[in-house]
């Protein structure tokens, strides 16, 4: 397959992963997330000794990336995989300083058609990270009981009509498949109360969402690459999470808050019988957010989150 064109894409929140992953000279880096390379390139030019080991589900993406990244020679590795399986990704690459995490989906995949991510294009109904695994969005949509689909758009969309629009697509499917994204939107909104469809965002933002979410088994992976991340850090080495969503979000901070705490056993204990250590100093109390002038020149970078923490064992 050709690559496809350039594609324009501008990383969030930049210069504030650069400045939390600094690395010591010589160290590794890993962007398990590397898209189109915009992070990346930031931080292999802020640390001339830093090694990269760069990581995507996205072929298309990870072609680009190669692209972007290749003045950097023999100090970027890359690596088409899913972050969620670091742990079996990262054997052998010996130490590792830092780990970025960016789950934001990226301009060109939302832009491409074809790969059926949004609403604002007709394409077909795909929506997968990786195109050569797993059922695309329209095969899990033409087999999934009424029940798990309202489960999944209540849970990962927190879509209030959950159960409308599960009715409503069963039913549809009953006459013909769903397979575009136009056909989609166009069940969902039509499902839906008038008041609704006059909101501030498109009625069928939250459903796809949720099915993008359950097709790339995004939290399911962010769990995964949590905990994979953390382990292989070497001690004082940080992991940097962006999130664009609340469920993601309370994944990340539930996660670096575990590790920043010590004994959890009942406090009427007269000693501590957990044996729990703290692993991981929170480097960010709050989430860092993009400034106004970042949302004016990338509007897609209104809803995105940085949270960090530091190794300490």
């Amino acid at each position: 397959m050709p690559d496809r064109p350039e594609a324009v894409h501008t990383p969030v929140l930049c210069a504030e992963v650069v400045d939390l992953l600094s690395s010591r000279p010589g160290g590794t880096l890993v962007d398990g997330t590397v898209g189109l390379g915009g992070h990346a390139e930031a931080l292999l030019e802020a640390g001339t000794s830093v090694r990269l080991i760069g990581i995507d589900r996205d072929g298309d993406a990870l072609s680009q990336a190669r692209r972007r990244l290749a003045r950097f020679g023999p100090r970027v590795t890359l690596l088409h995989g899913n972050y969620g399986d670091l742990e079996t990704l990262l054997e052998g690459a010996g130490r590792i300083d830092g780990v970025l995490l960016d789950l934001g989906v990226s301009s060109m995949q939302l832009d491409d058609a074809g790969r059926g991510f949004s609403f604002r294009f007709d394409g077909p109904l795909d929506m997968r990270m990786d195109p050569t695994c797993g059922p695309s969005a329209a095969q899990w949509l033409g087999a999934a009981p009424q029940g798990e689909i309202a489960g999944v758009l209540a849970t990962y969309g927190e879509e209030r009509y959950a159960e409308r629009i599960a009715r409503a697509l069963v039913e549809a499917r009953l006459h013909e498949p769903v397979k575009t994204t136009e056909a989609l939107a166009e069940i969902v909104r039509a499902a839906v109360p008038g008041s609704y469809r006059r909101g501030r965002i498109d009625p069928a933002t939250r459903t796809f969402q949720a099915i993008r979410i359950r097709v790339n088994d995004e939290l399911g992976a962010l769990e995964r690459g949590l905990r994979a991340g953390f382990e292989r850090l070497a001690p004082e080495g940080v992991l940097a999470v962006i999130s664009f969503h609340s469920l993601e979000d309370r994944i990340v901070k539930r996660f670096f808050l575990e590790r920043a705490a010590g004994c959890v056993c009942p406090p009427e204990l007269p000693e501590c019988v957990c044996g729990k250590r703290v692993e991981a100093e929170v480097l960010t109390k709050r989430p860092v957010r993009p400034t106004a002038a970042e949302v004016d020149a990338n509007p897609r970078a209104r809803s995105a989150k940085l949270r960090a923490a530091r190794k300490v064992v």
